[in-house]
C-alpha cells in the first residue's frame, strides 16, 4: 500500500490504496494472520469444533432441551458415507483448494441440507479465498450464513475481504462496504457471546477469540479507511494491532495513514515502525513513511 500524505489530496490516497491493497494468495483459515498456514493439529482442532457446532445445531432445531439436567431428543444419526466425505475434505491439506473445492462441491450437492453442510460452504469461502475467486467466494459465504446467519468465521472473513478487494468503480462498491461493516458488527456481536467449547482450555480459547476479534476490527477499521473516515478507522486499527497475536503489517501501514490524515504524526511514526519492523513487501515504505511522519512531528504540524 502506498502512502496517500494528508496534503496531496483525498483521491491519491484512495488511488494508492486500491492500487496496493491486494489480499496476498495465502489461507486466512484460522486467526488474523493473512500468512498463517495451518498445520495438522489446528485443522484437526478446527474441524472437532465445526462437527460439535453443526451437530449442536442441528440438536437444538430437532428440539432436543439445552437446560441441564433435561433429557431432549437423542443426538441425530449421520450417514456414514457423509461423515466419511465430511471428514476427506476437512482432512485435505488447507492449501489444496483445487482438491478441497472438488470434494466441497461434490459434498453440498450430495447432501445439500445436513448436518455438516454450513460447516463445509464455510471451508469453501477459505478455499475460494485462496484462489481469489471472489464469486464464488461470496456465494459460498452466502449459503453458509443462509444456514447459520452467525457463523462469526464466515461474517469476519467476508467483511475483512471486501474492503481489501474493494473498488470504488465497481457498481455497489458503497454498498458493498456497508455489508461489510454490518457482518463485522455482527460477529463482534457473537464473539462477545461465544461459549468455550468444552475441549478448549481457557487460555487457548481466550487467545482464540482474541485473534478473531481483532480480525474483526481489522475489517472495520479498513471500511471507515475506505470511505475517508480517518478518525473511526484509527480507533478500529489501534483494537486490531493491539489485540492480534500476529499483527497485520496492512493494518499497521492503514493505521499510521489514518493517524496522519487526522495529523496524529507522532503516533502515525509509531504504527510506521511497528510495520517497518514486520518483514514482507510492506517494509521499505513502513521506513520511509516513518521517517516523513516524525519529520512532521519534529516540525510541529
Amino acid at each position: 500500500m502506498k502512502m496517500g500524505w494528508r496534503f496531496t489530496g483525498i483521491g491519491a490516497l484512495g488511488v494508492a490504496l486500491a492500487a496496493s491493497l491486494a489480499i496476498p494468495a495465502v489461507c486466512r483459515a484460522q486467526g488474523t494472520d493473512p500468512n498463517n498456514v495451518v498445520d495438522k493439529e489446528q485443522q484437526q482442532q478446527t474441524n472437532q469444533d465445526m462437527e460439535e457446532r453443526t451437530l449442536s445445531n442441528q440438536s437444538n432445531q430437532s428440539g432436543q432441551s439445552s437446560q441441564p439436567g433435561q433429557k431432549g431428543a437423542p443426538a441425530p444419526k449421520i450417514d456414514p458415507k457423509e461423515n466419511a466425505a465430511y471428514k476427506a475434505f476437512f482432512d485435505t491439506n488447507p492449501q489444496d483448494a483445487d482438491t478441497r473445492i472438488q470434494l466441497g462441491e461434490a459434498f453440498v450437492k450430495q447432501y445439500p441440507s445436513g448436518p455438516y453442510t454450513e460447516a463445509v460452504y464455510a471451508g469453501l469461502v477459505q478455499a475460494y479465498y485462496l484462489k481469489q475467486d471472489w464469486k464464488k467466494f461470496y456465494d459460498s459465504a452466502d449459503k453458509a450464513l443462509a444456514i447459520n446467519p452467525n457463523d462469526v468465521d464466515v461474517l469476519v472473513t467476508v467483511g475483512w475481504v471486501i474492503p481489501h478487494v474493494y473498488n470504488a468503480n465497481d457498481p455497489g462498491a458503497s454498498k458493498q462496504l456497508d455489508k461489510a461493516e454490518e457482518y463485522e458488527k455482527r460477529a463482534l456481536q457473537g464473539l462477545a457471546a461465544l461459549p468455550k467449547p468444552a475441549d478448549m482450555t481457557d487460555q487457548q480459547f481466550t487467545a482464540a477469540k482474541a485473534d478473531k476479534v481483532a480480525e474483526a476490527h481489522s475489517g472495520l477499521g479498513l471500511v471507515y479507511f475506505r470511505r475517508q473516515n480517518f478518525a473511526e478507522a484509527a480507533k478500529e486499527l489501534e483494537q486490531a494491532t493491539q489485540g492480534s497475536s500476529h499483527p497485520d503489517p496492512t493494518d499497521y501501514y492503514a493505521l499510521g495513514a489514518a493517524l496522519q490524515n487526522t495529523q496524529q504524526y507522532g503516533q502515525a511514526a509509531d504504527a510506521f515502525d511497528h510495520c517497518a519492523q514486520i518483514p514482507g513487501s510492506l517494509q521499505a515504505q513502513c521506513k520511509q513513511s516513518a521517517d516523513a511522519a516524525k519529520k512532521l512531528a519534529a516540525q510541529g504540524k
